[in-house]
């Protein structure tokens, strides 16, 4: 098995270049296509026209050959009708077949041979012929000696000399003085075959002169389409790149130069509608920001106020009283609000930075599920570690990193309907992943890519009853990425939610793999330790283990 997945490794290997370019260029399959039917519609012509030549030719000389085998022989039975009686028949029998030897020229354009006929045991005369009597086939003389007229078939001439050639053989019936014989004619094919050869090389080579210029054409032709169609998608592809100022060139007023026009066209409204949501964002970002800042001094006077009233609720009455706790829990949230808006305003701005130390994040995580103790206690539910034993070195900043575990680990208490939260951690080599899972309502389809999004909500049965700002994961996202690392979402109706953070170990590495799957292994068997490296369970007071 193995040296059969290493022999299709090696095959593999070898055709994967020619097919990625037969994917990627159009002018490749154009040319291959053309040449390739080029080649059937010249070879299904060729052969038709080396069909018709050659019926032709032979057709030509067998008429000829028929004609000149007809003539000898009346020309010979007439010569042995007006001979005398009382000369002797094989003087006579000679004679006829010199004459008709004669008829052959030089060189032989025919081969003689004459055989008596049984059941007669004339003796055959000599004739000086080149061919062997085993070129004469059965069925000829059969034919010749059954019909007693003349007939004809294609043969091989096989000469006295050992060397065959294709020919024609004519037989008629010759009668000597009431002795039956039977004279044939041998035409040899070799001018013929010579000819064919010629034709067949010529067609050949015409074909090949064809098809090669078809596939030249095919070329020009489709490089002169092709080019301004590459030209486009390199335009585009710098378009989509940022460089909205990029344009096609135009060139004439055919239906490409309309492409390249239409395209111009859409690329400016593109740049325009751009350029006018990056004005309308800007504004927004800094309306958020303005109103941001501008509401801190208001903010502060009515704290303030606040503040007193709420530490004097036990003076006033019971509506009062609960007023300023109301006033107390609002003021709470809009200040949530607004130092979650006031951070969205400074990752917008660009002005986030890092302040980075190199921290163990397992204490951050047991800071974390200890802050969140309360709430926990509070909902009921139980949270449970699995930390690696050896230590997990990350340069990050903690106090942004503990913004986003709070996040993760409120929102997964929040939405876990009182049962169990499982904070798992494991490392590798070049990063450190924690993931947050809770077993509550889950996600539903395509949420996954919506929670991270501004001000995003799920369903109206959590919409307000629980969460906070729906800036949190907003924030932590923008946290993870300022960090160079990633934070991913996974959840199904039913089973919960898993989110996983994924940090490089050091600030300029780059995180080719999780150390932790997305999809926890719990949707069959419970939540498995990391591959990477052992875990331990920490307890700790207000902590489940």
């Amino acid at each position: 098995m193995n040296h059969r997945s290493r022999w299709w490794q090696r095959v593999w290997a070898v055709l994967r270049r020619p097919l990625t370019m037969w994917r990627s260029s159009v002018s490749l399959r154009v040319v291959a296509t053309t040449l390739f039917l080029s080649l059937i519609v010249v070879g299904l012509v060729g052969v038709l026209l080396v069909g018709r030549i050659t019926s032709g030719l032979l057709d030509a000389k067998e008429r000829a050959s028929v004609a000149e085998a007809s003539s000898g022989v009346t020309e010979a039975q007439s010569v042995l009708n007006a001979a005398d009686a009382s000369q002797p028949t094989a003087v006579s029998v000679g004679t006829v077949i010199s004459t008709l030897a004669q008829r052959a020229g030089n060189p032989h354009l025919f081969e003689l041979v004459m055989l008596a006929s049984p059941p007669k045991k004339a003796e055959s005369p000599d004739v000086a012929t080149l061919a062997s009597e085993s070129s004469l086939p059965p069925e000829l003389r059969v034919a010749v000696q059954r019909d007693l007229r003349q007939s004809w078939t294609y043969t091989e001439i096989r000469f006295l000399d050992g060397h065959v050639t294709p020919g024609l053989a004519v037989g008629a019936p010759l009668s000597v003085t009431g002795v039956a014989y039977e004279v044939y004619y041998l035409f040899p094919l070799t001018q013929e075959e010579a000819t064919l050869d010629l034709v067949r090389r010529a067609v050949v080579l015409v074909g090949l002169i064809l098809v090669l210029t078809l596939a030249g054409i095919a070329y020009v032709v489709t490089r002169q389409v092709v080019s301004p169609v590459r030209l486009a998608a390199r335009t585009a592809e710098r378009f989509s790149a940022g460089i909205l100022t990029e344009r096609m060139r135009v060139r004439g007023e055919d239906d490409l130069a309309k492409l390249a026009t239409s395209f111009n066209g859409m690329a400016a409204n593109l740049q325009e509608q751009i350029n006018r949501l990056e004005s309308l964002s800007r504004v927004q970002q800094r309306f958020v920001s303005d109103v941001s800042h501008e509401l801190r001094t208001p903010l502060t006077t009515v704290r303030m106020a606040a503040d007193l009233l709420y530490e004097s609720r036990s003076d006033f009455d019971p509506a009062t009283s609960r007023s300023a706790e109301l006033l107390q829990t609002q003021l709470d949230r809009f200040e949530a609000l607004l130092s979650d808006l006031l951070e969205i305003s400074r990752f917008d701005a660009g002005a986030a930075v890092l302040d980075p130390e190199q921290v163990d994040l397992r204490s951050v995580v047991e800071r974390v599920v200890e802050a969140a103790s309360p709430l926990t206690e509070r909902k009921g539910s139980e949270v449970r570690l699995l930390l690696p034993d050896t230590a997990c070195l990350v340069d990050c900043d903690p106090r942004r990193i503990d913004r986003v575990l709070r996040n993760l680990v409120v929102n997964a208490v929040e939405h876990g309907e009182g049962r169990a939260v499982d904070i798992t951690m494991a490392a590798s080599e070049d990063a450190v992943a924690v993931s947050v899972r809770d077993h509550g309502v889950g996600l539903r389809p395509g949420e996954t890519s919506l929670v991270f999004n501004r001000f995003w909500r799920a369903d109206p049965a959590r919409a307000r009853t629980t969460g906070g700002t729906g800036l949190g994961l907003s924030i932590a996202m923008e946290d993870v990425r300022l960090h160079g690392g990633w934070l991913q979402a996974w959840g199904a109706p039913g089973d919960g939610a898993n989110f996983r953070m994924t940090l490089p170990r050091t600030g300029h590495g780059a995180i080719a793999e999780s150390p932790l799957p997305l999809e926890p292994s719990d949707i069959g068997p419970r939540v498995q330790a990391s591959l990477a490296t052992p875990y331990r369970t920490p307890r700790r007071e207000g902590v489940a283990p």
